[in-house]
């Protein structure tokens, strides 16, 4: 038999085997992807339809408005106010959740007696509810009660009104989820270091590097994937923070702890403007698309895969 004869044989044989490996994979991918489209699929779909229609105060008459929407969205100085908000507390609680949980995760890392007590106190947070770590700083950051306050006055510095201040209450709210959030953030970080190997350290020090050194030419280069991964994550929590805003602030003082899904949060069931809130929860979807693939794109300049 020739070898042209022999190639669409095998090109079947080929189709057949991944047709064989699809239906073999069927019973184990088609539950998540049922739940993944009930769930996100439908959601987002109906999202964007409701987007490009008007509804009554009931969300049920919906009347074709096309793009007009998502044109009073990208255009009103309110989103825009919201999206500059968003920005700021995702700048605050990024870095924040990064750079401290970076610190517990070297602190617990090292080998000494009781230190697993310390890694299960720091990592704790994880394991906390948004409705209770809310109430909890809602009581420390209490203006007349508080234990905040109360420690910044033993310290001679001047108090502050958390969160009735528009100058403080986006702060405030930070605050409250960097430490929601530095738990994850100290857990995969000390994933990370636990996965460096240690003939890396060896050899720097045998090179004559110090601890500083070490961390910056060791430690970092080698923690590049894990910090991307926990900046990225950050990133998108920081986009869909809602409860700590609706129990602390609810959107004030003045608008200033309004953030985009607050807004949405307002749009569709405070003001039963369901279309517009659609138009805005499908922006709010693309803009951190954008950003988490901006964060990719930046990352292949210092992201080193081992």
């Amino acid at each position: 038999m020739s070898i042209a004869a022999s190639r669409p044989r095998e090109r079947r044989r080929g189709r057949g085997k991944v047709v064989r490996e699809a239906v073999s994979a069927a019973p184990f991918v088609l539950p998540s992807l049922a739940l993944f489209s009930l769930f996100v699929f439908y959601p987002l779909v109906r999202s964007i339809w409701l987007g490009f229609h008007a509804t009554d105060p009931f969300g049920r008459r919906e009347v074709w408005v096309g793009i007009e929407q998502y044109r009073d969205v990208l255009t009103s100085s309110d989103f825009r106010y919201s999206l500059f908000v968003t920005g700021q507390f995702a700048l605050y609680t990024v870095i924040g959740s990064t750079a401290i949980g970076l610190y517990l995760a070297l602190l617990v890392h090292r080998r000494l007696p009781g230190i697993l007590l310390f890694r299960t106190v720091y990592t704790s947070t994880v394991a906390s509810s948004v409705a209770v770590s809310s109430v909890m700083w809602l009581l420390l950051l209490n203006p007349g009660v508080g234990v905040l306050n109360y420690l910044i006055g033993k310290g001679g510095l001047p108090t502050a009104n958390w969160l009735t201040d528009p100058k403080w209450a986006l702060v405030a709210i930070a605050m409250t989820t960097v430490w929601m959030n530095v738990g994850l953030a100290t857990i995969v970080i000390l994933a990370g270091l636990q996965n460096i190997p240690e003939q890396l350290y060896e050899s720097a020090r045998v090179d004559g590097a110090r601890p500083w050194d070490q961390l910056l030419h060791v430690t970092l280069p080698a923690l590049s994937p894990t910090l991307l991964f926990v900046s990225v994550v950050g990133v998108i929590f920081a986009f869909e923070s809602f409860g700590q805003i609706d129990i602390l602030t609810k959107g004030g003082p003045l608008n200033s702890t309004t953030v985009i899904v607050y807004s949405i949060y307002r749009e569709a069931f405070l003001h039963y403007n369901v279309g517009l809130a659609s138009a805005q929860a499908v922006v709010l979807f693309v803009i951190v698309l954008l950003l988490t693939g901006v964060q990719f794109l930046a990352a292949q300049r210092w992201v080193f895969y081992r």
